[in-house]
This record gives structure tokens, C-alpha cells and sequence, in this order.
């Protein structure tokens, strides 16, 4: 692949946004301008987006998995009935418009949680000032996938005195995201880049195996192909599947399976990966294993992302298929 390829099927030149990744994360988490919330006793927090923008619920659900506090991660119109005085509900809509997270805004004039909202502007910043809700205005950067480093350092700059996470390993995240971009930029078209080789591999439809604590980043791959390459796609968790999904390999199909691991995997988790390695071997089925970096949750998760993004849009280019255009999606919207 050429650069000249790149830029020829990328009409929106997306592949330069995600150039700038590790730039807006750093800018965003320390950028002095946000207001730092400073709601007390928050046990519960509810995340409401869909698509690009939900991304960040998964991701922040993951992080927090190992805390004290609940986490919901509301990708339709209704809140949990669980919501009381000390629970935070954020809503999120790179473009401000979405009607899911819209509605559940709405619940603020009702509700006993806390609410706090995140846009570029649109209809949420309006509903947002006109009721006295907590407001952050964030850029989009070419379009609310891409822009997900954007939001997601700036809520964690925003909730930086409501949740548990520490300044260190944020900063060790974007630390190793400015490594992972030397090596999966479009500066490096090489075989050594492990996102392009990635591309290069997949020929047929992916499934996405994940262990529970990497659910976010295989959601966000599947999100990320659909959107850039129009390509069918599964995920499963590679537990469950054990019980169910694996039996689907006794048929031979043009599936193509992906394991995505981190570097340090529960002992549990590794004795599956090795006993799924064997099977395909052993049934002749090629498969690919994709590892996290080695750090903190938010290093593996994120940069995972950033390296799993880079090969939908390298795959988008291999398939001579433009990655912005998303016009199922228009439809859809046009017709809500």
C-alpha cells in the first residue's frame, strides 16, 4: 500500500485525524479550560450515547470495572430505575443531535441523578443551557468516531475528582499511544506496521474474540469496521463462546477469527486463548492474534483502539472503499 493509495480512496483524509491522536488526547486531558465537576458521594454513573460517542461509555465502564462504582452504559432511550441522588448520568453526542442520549437528558427535570452533558454543540448544548444542566462544549474532529480521543480525555479531565482513576495512568496511556503511532501511521507502509498487516490479512468476514475486560476495544473494532469498511462483522466473548459460539466452526465459512488478547490475561483466560489456538490448528483454521500493550487499563484499551481504527481504514483502502461516508446511517436518521 502507498500513501498515494490512501489519500485517493480517503476523500476526508480521516487517516490524518488519527495522525493526530496522541496530540488531542495530551491537549485534551490537560486542557486547563474544561471545569472540573465536583459532584461528591457519585457511587453510580450512567453513560448515555450510541455509536461513536457510546464508544466512550464502553471504554470508561471498562475502566472503572475493578471499582467501586457502578457503571450502565444506556445505549437506547430509557435510564435504569436504579438511578438515585448518587448517580451521575452523562450524556454524550459528538453531534449534539442524537435523539437516544436527547431523551435520556430529558429525564434531568425528573430524576434524583445528577446530570452532566457532552457535545459539539446542536440540540443538546441548547437543551442543555436552557434547563441549567452542567455543560461541556467539546470540538468534533472529522466525525464522532474519530473524534474519540477528543472526548474521552476531556471527560476524564472533567471527572477527574468523581472517579477513581489515577492522573499516572493517563498519562502512561497517552505516553504509549505516541509510541503505537510510529508504528501504525501511514508514515510507516511497511510490514512492520502491525495495523496494516492486520488489514492485509483480513479477506473474509471477521469474529472478534475478546476475554470481559477488552470488551470495550473488540465492540469499538466491530463499530469501526462496519462504519469504514461496510463489512459484516461478530464479536464474542471468548468464555461464553466456548459454551455455544465455537460450534459453529464444525461448517467451513469465509469467517475470519481474531483473538484479541492483553499482554497479561488472567491465568484463566490464557489457558482458553492456548486451547482455542490448538482447535483451529488443529481443524486448519488460520487465525490471527492481536495483544494489547503492556500497562494500565486505559493504555491497553486505548491504544488497542487506536491500532485496531488504523487497520479499518487501511482495510477500507485495500477494498478501494471510501471510510466517511456512512450513508445507512443518513438513512436511518432521515427517516427518525
Amino acid at each position: 500500500m502507498k500513501i498515494s493509495d490512501v489519500q485517493k480512496y480517503d476523500s476526508k483524509q480521516m487517516y490524518e485525524s488519527y495522525e493526530k491522536w496522541p496530540k488531542i488526547a495530551q491537549e485534551n486531558y490537560f486542557m486547563a479550560d474544561l471545569p472540573k465537576i465536583q459532584f461528591k458521594n457519585i457511587d453510580h454513573i450512567v453513560f448515555a450515547g450510541v455509536g461513536g460517542s457510546g464508544t466512550i461509555g464502553d471504554v470508561i465502564s471498562s475502566i472503572l470495572s475493578k471499582n467501586n462504582i457502578h457503571v450502565n452504559v444506556v445505549k437506547g432511550y430509557l435510564l435504569p430505575k436504579t438511578v438515585d441522588s448518587n448517580t451521575l448520568v452523562i450524556t454524550t453526542s459528538v453531534s449534539g443531535n442524537s435523539k437516544e442520549p436527547l431523551m435520556i437528558l430529558q429525564n434531568a427535570k425528573k430524576s434524583k441523578g445528577k446530570f452532566l452533558a457532552f457535545s459539539s454543540g446542536g440540540k443538546m448544548k441548547k437543551y442543555s443551557i436552557k434547563n441549567k444542566i452542567p455543560y461541556c462544549e467539546i470540538p468534533e474532529i472529522h466525525s464522532p468516531r474519530a473524534s474519540f480521543p477528543c472526548y474521552l480525555y476531556s471527560i476524564l479531565n472533567v471527572l477527574e475528582n468523581v472517579i477513581p482513576v489515577k492522573k499516572q495512568d493517563v498519562k502512561e496511556s497517552i505516553s504509549l499511544l505516541m509510541e503505537t503511532k510510529k508504528k501504525i501511521s501511514s508514515t510507516n507502509l511497511t510490514n512492520s506496521n502491525p495495523a496494516l498487516s492486520l488489514a492485509k490479512w483480513i479477506s473474509g468476514f471477521p469474529i472478534i474474540y475478546y476475554p470481559w475486560g477488552l470488551h470495550s476495544a473488540a465492540i469499538r473494532f466491530k463499530n469501526s469496521l462496519q462504519e469504514n469498511v461496510k463489512t459484516h462483522v461478530i464479536t464474542e466473548d471468548v468464555i461464553e463462546t466456548s459454551h455455544n459460539g465455537i460450534v459453529a466452526w464444525e461448517r467451513s465459512s469465509k469467517v475470519q477469527p481474531i483473538l484479541l488478547r492483553g499482554i497479561d490475561d488472567n491465568i484463566k483466560t490464557k489457558e482458553r486463548w492456548e486451547i482455542f489456538k490448538e482447535y483451529f490448528k488443529k481443524n486448519g483454521i488460520e487465525s490471527k492474534e492481536i495483544f494489547s500493550v503492556k500497562g494500565n487499563i486505559i493504555s491497553k484499551i486505548v491504544n488497542l483502539i487506536y491500532l485496531l481504527d488504523y487497520a479499518s481504514i487501511y482495510l477500507a483502502i485495500k477494498m478501494k472503499t471510501d471510510p466517511t461516508p456512512v450513508n445507512s446511517i443518513d438513512f436511518i436518521k432521515s427517516k427518525l
